[in-house]
């Protein structure tokens, strides 16, 4: 008999143990642990990180960080760290949690436009993705890659097609330039091709001709007319006579992209540089801006007609008005002048 009440008694120990165990692996791996209210919270896990920097990411969003750390343990996800961005639900469990942010890398969608150089254009993608600025910066503008994919320093730009891609959040420098790569190479299909090759331009120079529409007119509707403007100059040999040119060219003289500048002088006309289109006839050396895919397409589909001249409308603003002749350009510009200096503006 006493046999037996020890036996039970061992009996009643286990289950008060086992059930103890249950419990303690219920509550570590299927209770509800997160802190936050919103409806999910994001992190994101840098190439490389140790499970210390994972966590110090983790503790602010759970109410018991320790319990975590021993499931982490148990599904050895603290030596199998993934880089990335992962979405945290509320009320995940711990499991949830890991499942989650082992395997559940989160694409990222990443765009950009406007950029006039590659220094602007890698600080703008750096805060997109993990690579850092100089890091991207460093491979898009390496001499090797370019010249073996037939860009330069000055056509560089082009490559970069403005869009929206999805990337995940860890996408090193490399790996976003070589996207870029086979998005512009996507870009000029054989229909592109064919239009550049039949206005007798090089991609590249479509892109040049591109920008300086992209920079004239704000206005997509009225891109293909003013394309058809200087291809009408570059056919007879006629300076393009670009403004934004010019202005490119003094703020690449100065190093300053910042300064603003809403009207080109007579003395800017004289500044010596290959964009100055003033001074030099024909396409500049490359790009002064990143062209819209609408930029691009209108100059690959210019509006055929006879005019030669246009210049800023100040009766429908951010549109211009087109002349055939020099006499009647110089009619539309007089208004202009007389528009620009009652405002006040001298520079």
């Amino acid at each position: 008999m006493y046999i037996k009440k020890i036996l039970i008694a061992i009996v009643l120990i286990g289950l008060v143990v086992a059930g103890f165990i249950a419990y303690t692996i219920y509550q570590t791996m299927f209770v509800s642990n997160t802190a936050f209210n919103n409806d999910v919270a994001y992190i994101k896990i840098p190439t490389n990180a140790t499970y210390k920097e994972v966590r110090a990411e983790l503790e602010p969003l759970l109410k018991d960080i320790d319990k975590f750390d021993a499931l982490a343990e148990r599904k050895k996800y603290t030596t199998n760290i993934k880089a990335g961005k992962y979405a945290i639900k509320k009320g995940m469990n711990n499991n949830d949690i890991i499942n989650s942010i082992r395997s559940n890398n989160i694409p990222v969608k990443l765009s950009f436009n406007n950029q006039e150089s590659l220094e602007r254009l890698a600080g703008r993608i750096s805060t997109q993705i993990e690579a850092d600025s100089l890091e991207l910066f460093t491979v898009m503008s390496s001499p090797e890659f370019l010249k073996s994919n037939g860009f330069s320093s000055k056509t560089a730009l082009g490559m970069y097609i403005p869009n929206s891609y999805q990337f995940f959040w860890n996408t090193s420098a490399e790996q976003f330039r070589e996207r870029m790569l086979k998005e512009y190479n996507r870009f000029w299909n054989d229909e592109r091709m064919a239009k550049a090759k039949a206005l007798n331009l090089t991609p590249d120079e479509v892109m040049t001709m591109a920008s300086i529409v992209q920079k004239e007119t704000a206005k997509v509707d009225e891109r293909k007319r003013v394309a058809g403007v200087y291809m009408n100059r570059l056919k007879i040999g006629m300076p393009l006579q670009a403004d934004p040119t010019v202005i490119y060219a003094i703020k690449l003289t100065s190093g300053n992209f910042d300064q603003v500048i809403k009207r080109v002088l007579y003395k800017d006309l004289e500044i010596d540089s290959p964009y100055n289109t003033y001074k030099y006839a024909g396409l500049p050396p490359g790009l002064i801006t990143m062209p819209d895919i609408s930029s691009i397409d209108a100059v690959l589909n210019y509006e055929k007609h006879d005019y030669y001249y246009f210049v800023a409308d100040v009766k429908n603003f951010g549109y211009h008005k087109f002349a055939k002749t020099l006499s009647q350009h110089n009619v539309n510009r007089q208004e202009y002048v007389r528009w620009i200096n009652q405002q006040g503006v001298n520079r």
